[in-house]
Parts: C-alpha cells; structure tokens; sequence
C-alpha cells in the first residue's frame, strides 16, 4: 500500500478532523446536521450527468485504507439519502415518534457521511470516489411497510459491512472510529425492527446473530452486490484489500 494510504490518518489529524472533533460533529443539533446534509446534496450528482450516463460510470473505490474508507462512504451515501427521502415523503400515517426515530437516523447517517467526505477530501481529495446517485425506484415511499423493510435491510447490510471490513483496516486509529460507527448501524437496526414490532424481525433473531452470539459479517464483494441495484453509478472494489 502506498505511503498516502498508510498515512490517512496522521494527515487527517493534523488537519484538526480529531476524534474529539468527529465526536462533537456527530451530537450537533439536529437542525444544524440536517441543514449541513442539504448542503452536501448538491454534488449527488456533481459530473452533472444525466441517468443513462451515470450507469455508465465506473467508481473505482481504490486500495488499502483509502479503499476501505471510499467502501464506507459510498454505504454512508446510499443510507443519507434514503432517510433525506424518507422524511421528504413522509409515508401515511408515520406518527410523530416514529418521525423523530427516523429524523434522528437519517442525522446520523448524514453526519457519517459527512466525516467520511471531509476526511477523504483532507489527506487524498484525488482519490475520494464522487457523489453516488441512488436508485431508490423499487421502494415506495408512500407505504410504510415498503420504508421500514428497506430500511431494515439497509441498516442490516451496514452493520455487516463494517463487521467484515474492520479485519481490512490497517490503522488501529480508524479501527476505532469505524468501531463506534457499527455501534450506531446497529442501534438503527434494532430502532427499525422495533417499529417494525413483528417477532419475525427480532433485534437479535437468528439471521442476524450467529449460535456464537456474533453478528453477521459481509465481505466487501458481497456487500457490493447487494448494494449495487441501489446504486446508479458501477461500483468497482477489485483493488481493496480483501479478507483472508
């Protein structure tokens, strides 16, 4: 790997994005994190290319830790902007608690996706993949069964995704930060199969913890795959490490 990618985080550090920093970012009111994701979402799109165009596009995510890091982001994308349309939907009969529920995931995910950006963009603004377009035809936000299964599905794929790539890491430094991350992914989980409230989506049910009580890992080419009928632009993980 090359030293850029070995150095990540000691640039990212020295050019202030500290854990304490993150740690303060990620409990910013939630207006104040919300309107900094409506920022961000002017370069969903920033080739300025339309639909057929963006599937066309390739989206190397890259190697080493720059990799594993651009992998995150692109989840992190994808989860963003499925709450931002979530809660500009608003499906029937959504009641104020399961509103704040669902305000407050998609503050997290923003605030995730953000970090990410800013981290990337600080040590390797060359490298960072763009802004992915999602493809969130198969849901309808109108129906709240619809919402809450794809939600559970995404929340799911995420927590799986950083339980594979956290062996692929190869800074103890952003270990941790991705560690307190999956912690987050899998309180959502839990939140969604509550308001789900079927005994078929139990928070700690056998397809999602294992007879050894460990939860489900993904390695990144199976996260991807399942990702990818989400994701307008092709997404290419062939360079990142992979596990053992």
């Amino acid at each position: 790997m090359s030293d850029e990618n070995n150095n990540l985080l000691d640039k990212t550090m020295s050019k202030g994005l500290s854990r304490k920093k993150f740690l303060n970012y990620a409990g910013t009111s939630a207006a104040t994190v919300f309107a900094f994701g409506l920022a961000g979402c002017s370069d969903d799109n920033p080739m300025g290319m339309d639909d057929d165009e963006n599937e066309n596009q390739m989206v190397n995510l890259g190697s080493g830790d720059l990799g594993v890091l651009n992998y995150a982001y692109a989840l992190e994308q994808l989860e963003a902007a499925f709450y931002i349309a979530v809660l500009d939907s608003a499906y029937s009969g959504m009641s104020s608690e399961e509103g704040q529920i669902l305000e407050d995931l998609r503050n997290h995910e923003v605030a995730h996706r953000d970090w990410f950006k800013a981290a990337i963009s600080s040590v390797a603004p060359n490298g960072i993949i763009p802004g992915l377009t999602p493809d969130f035809s198969s849901v309808d936000f109108s129906d709240r069964s619809s919402v809450l299964a794809t939600a559970q599905a995404f929340e799911d794929l995420g927590v799986s995704a950083y339980n594979g790539a956290g062996q692929l890491i190869e800074s103890k430094d952003y270990l941790v930060e991705t560690g307190k991350i999956v912690s987050v992914e899998a309180r959502h989980a839990a939140a969604i199969r509550s308001l789900i409230g079927s005994s078929n989506t139990s928070f700690a049910g056998d397809g999602i913890i294992d007879g050894n009580g460990l939860e489900m890992t993904r390695t990144p080419n199976e996260v991807l795959s399942i990702a990818q009928s989400f994701i307008t632009e092709q997404i290419d993980g062939s360079n990142m490490p992979q596990p053992q």
